[in-house]
């Protein structure tokens, strides 16, 4: 997902603005010292990005400083073993989202992390909505033609990487409505949408933190939204289910910590990220890129997790799609 670095850096500046006043540290002390909150991404990124807002409200909550990490490569799979392995006290944080907690044991023959027992969730981020694009001067007018046409002629189709959201639920769509495409995997979303523009791919699945521009501009055509319902950033759009294909997929975001977490510090992170979410700072960002915020309490989102779970791990190994064969 796209970050921009100027406003990565007026949504930092605005944290220290709209944290507030330092409450009293937690249970029996905690925090002892500042807590790192690892993000298996780069830096400028939407996981990136988030985790430096709610850090940044979080932590004169809590009375220590939250750093955030960044340890890209790898699928996430060394940030998660890294917060895995950390003392199970509140002071190590792990941004997780689908990949971490919910495809990876699907798409490694081993892991050096168990997410359904490593891992507990605190709390939800953010739903983000996918859409399936083509340039404005695309012959394809909607969803219906686009199918149509790939039954003579299979479109390419771009993603931010192999096992991504995006590709899981084009292949998710192709299954449910008869669609042919073939996949052309990105480093990001970015450039799959800038060789979308420039004739070099046929059709992107976007997230909303990418495509929002895009789409709000008119830049590209938008055939379809993966999604429940229709959405604010485009209510003309209809969905899959909308068409009679059982096709609903989301990028989302959370935080998890170790499992073995002591649940009276489990409660007080639970409270106070819910809190952060719901201030005018995260609203308004998360408004503004159409992301679906839905507040959970930890139960919650180890049943949002297990869930996704049951749903996801079969389809990749039905799909055999590996990133360690």
């Amino acid at each position: 997902m796209i970050g921009r670095r100027g406003t990565l850096g007026g949504m930092i500046a605005a944290t220290g603005l709209a944290a507030g006043p330092t409450r009293a540290q937690g249970p029996a002390g905690w925090p002892a010292r500042p807590i790192r909150w690892v993000v298996g991404y780069p830096a400028g990124g939407a996981s990136d990005i988030f985790a430096r807002l709610i850090a940044g409200l979080m932590g004169p909550a809590l009375g220590q400083e939250v750093l955030v990490e960044n340890r890209p490569g790898g699928g996430a799979v060394l940030a998660a073993e890294s917060v895995a392995r950390s003392p199970a006290d509140g002071h190590s944080w792990m941004h997780v989202d689908n990949g971490i907690l919910v495809y990876n044991p699907a798409l490694y023959t081993r892991l050096p992390y168990d997410p359904d027992r490593d891992f507990t969730g605190v709390g939800f981020i953010g739903l983000f909505p996918l859409y399936v694009v083509v340039r404005p001067d695309s012959p394809w007018r909607d969803f219906a033609a686009l199918r149509r046409a790939s039954q003579a002629k299979p479109p390419s189709y771009g993603t931010p990487a192999v096992a991504s959201p995006h590709h899981l639920a084009m292949e998710l769509l192709k299954r449910r409505s008869g669609l042919f495409a073939e996949h052309v995997p990105y480093r990001g979303g970015p450039a799959a949408m800038q060789d979308l523009l420039a004739g070099n791919v046929d059709v992107v699945v976007i997230d909303t933190f990418t495509g929002a521009p895009f789409i709000r501009d008119n830049q590209v055509r938008t055939l379809l939204a993966l999604t429940e319902r229709r959405t604010p950033l485009a209510p003309a759009v209809p969905t899959a289910k909308e068409l009679g294909y059982d096709a609903v997929a989301y990028g989302w975001q959370g935080m998890s910590v170790p499992a073995a977490t002591p649940a009276p510090i489990l409660d007080r992170l639970s409270r106070e990220m819910i809190a952060a979410m719901r201030t005018e700072l995260l609203t308004s960002r998360l408004r503004d890129r159409d992301i679906e915020y839905r507040p959970q309490s930890p139960a919650e989102f180890q049943a949002f997790v297990q869930a996704e779970n049951a749903r996801w791990r079969p389809l990749i190994r039905e799909l055999g799609i590996r990133l360690d064969s």
